[in-house]
């Protein structure tokens, strides 16, 4: 979709990382944006000096009334929502053995079900509309299970595949739908956004152990580049079609292409098996 010529952003999670950098940019562009993160506090220096086009919110998306009162809000002041940044999420890793309930359930809570609820306050605007763009943070993790990050991963997945679902559905609408899927990026996620069950068990020392340990040392060397990231962000919601996903920097690109081509030669080599699970052409 072709963005308006002042376009509203609603965008979670901005007290750090790559929905900090997006906000400044789209502010910067002179467009409008509403803020978001949990503590409203960690956004206000984004805000200052754009009392016009910027609308600072503490939103906790596992919190529906919060949802639906800082939805309830950015149509307030701004009347229409353009594109939605569904950024707020966090990692966790852990083997799928040792993996903590609590710890599964909460990221599920914020990297899924939030996802959802904020996603589902902000539709019927976009309906109304009869235009608008859904940018789901994912990760390359949301195409690949690595080592270690299996709930994660499976977070991510989770919302690759409802996504696949909503764009059938509102695609026809008007609405375009991309899952931004980052591989390694310079932000600070392995040191604030990232929870641990570390492994006991001798038996995953070389894989999802060693992974593990060393997730937090590469903190602050990786290729990926933030900002770069937001330019990418605002480049593919600005094509006249939107692009269903945006791997984002060179290794995610290069890991993503292999898996899809790997996983597509399996099937392909099982393929007489599948075709032989249904019923003959001439049964009766």
């Amino acid at each position: 979709m072709t963005l308006p010529a002042s376009p509203v952003w609603f965008i979670t999670g901005c007290s750090t990382g790559f929905g900090r950098d997006l906000a400044r940019l789209v502010l910067d562009r002179g467009w409008r944006a509403v803020v978001t993160a949990r503590d409203a506090d960690r956004v206000a220096d984004l805000v200052e000096g754009h009392d016009d086009t910027a609308l600072a919110l503490a939103l906790d998306v596992n919190d529906q009334a919060q949802v639906e009162a800082a939805v309830a809000a950015a149509k307030a002041k701004f009347g229409q929502i353009d594109v939605l940044v569904n950024n707020a999420g966090y990692g966790y890793q852990a083997t799928a053995e040792e993996g903590d309930e609590a710890e599964i359930r909460a990221q599920f809570d914020t990297n899924v079900f939030g996802l959802f609820a904020i996603t589902r306050a902000v539709l019927p605007i976009m309906r109304a509309q009869g235009s608008g763009n859904i940018v789901n943070f994912t990760s390359v993790a949301g195409l690949i299970g690595f080592p270690g990050s299996g709930y994660y991963a499976a977070s991510k997945h989770a919302v690759e595949g409802w996504s696949d679902s909503l764009l059938a559905e509102v695609g026809p609408l008007g609405i375009g739908v991309t899952c931004v899927e980052p591989g390694p990026f310079r932000t600070d996620w392995a040191g604030r956004s990232l929870r641990q069950t570390p492994s006991q068990i001798a038996d995953y020392a070389d894989t999802a152990g060693a992974r593990m340990a060393g997730t937090k040392d590469v903190s602050g060397t990786q290729a990926g580049d933030p900002v770069r990231a937001g330019e990418a962000i605002i480049a593919a919601v600005g094509q006249d079609v939107t692009p269903r996903h945006l791997v984002l920097g060179a290794f995610g690109y290069e890991a993503v292409t292999a898996k899809l081509r790997e996983r597509l030669a399996a099937i392909e080599a099982a393929r007489d098996i599948s075709l032989g699970a249904d019923f003959p052409a001439d049964a009766t």
